[in-house]
């Protein structure tokens, strides 16, 4: 009996440092990424430099490829192999331009982490605040990390003030295949065009 209770005390102690782990490590995430970005937007360098830079990181702590699949929703079952390869690389040059060319207009931002949740395993939510000036107001947001492998967490979508970038952008792409017939062309060629712009 007493062999029974110590690897039921056991396992909840794993069960729990488990939980801990993952929460903590996004946290620890999330704050690396808020520092790295952070440096780069208040270092005296030209705003193409930082975009460059910014983009560096963005390929390397955002899961670029599961968020173009979401954003894409049922759509992505009528694709074939060469179509998705393509869908890819649109959404990669259009996704690091739209993250890059925004964040590089802001100086200093101070986020603070406030809070996080382990949703599951393979998610952590992580509660930041970005804080007011007298240039933009107090944002709240929050950082959805995927945390299945925890040596590579990534950022799968950014709630800001409540508003899920990845769906936002899903309704956006819906309303284009949907306005044009399901034809992947019509959003392939809206894609190409902001990037080179």
């Amino acid at each position: 009996m007493k062999i029974k209770k110590t690897i039921f005390i056991v396992l909840v102690y794993l069960i729990s440092f488990a939980h801990t782990s993952y929460s903590e490590e996004a946290d620890v995430f999330v704050q690396s990424l808020i520092n790295r970005t952070s440096k780069i937007l208040s270092d005296n360098i030209s705003k193409e430099q930082k975009i460059s830079e910014l983009e560096v990181i963005a390929k390397d702590v955002v899961d670029i490829k599961g968020i173009s699949f979401y954003t894409l929703g049922s759509f992505v079952k009528t694709l074939d192999q060469n179509q998705q390869n393509e869908y890819t690389r649109l959404f990669e040059a259009y996704f690091l331009k739209s993250f890059s060319s925004r964040l590089a207009d802001y100086e200093n931002p101070e986020i603070i982490i406030s809070s996080k949740e382990v949703v599951n395993e393979s998610y952590t939510i992580v509660n930041s605040l970005l804080k007011g000036t007298s240039n933009r107001p107090e944002i709240k947001i929050d950082w959805r990390v995927y945390t299945k492998n925890p040596d590579n967490p990534l950022i799968r979508d950014l709630i800001i003030e409540g508003l899920s970038l990845a769906r936002t952008q899903k309704e956006e792409f819906e309303s284009v295949l949907n306005s044009n017939n399901g034809d992947i062309n019509a959003l392939f060629k809206i894609l190409e065009e902001y990037s080179k712009n």
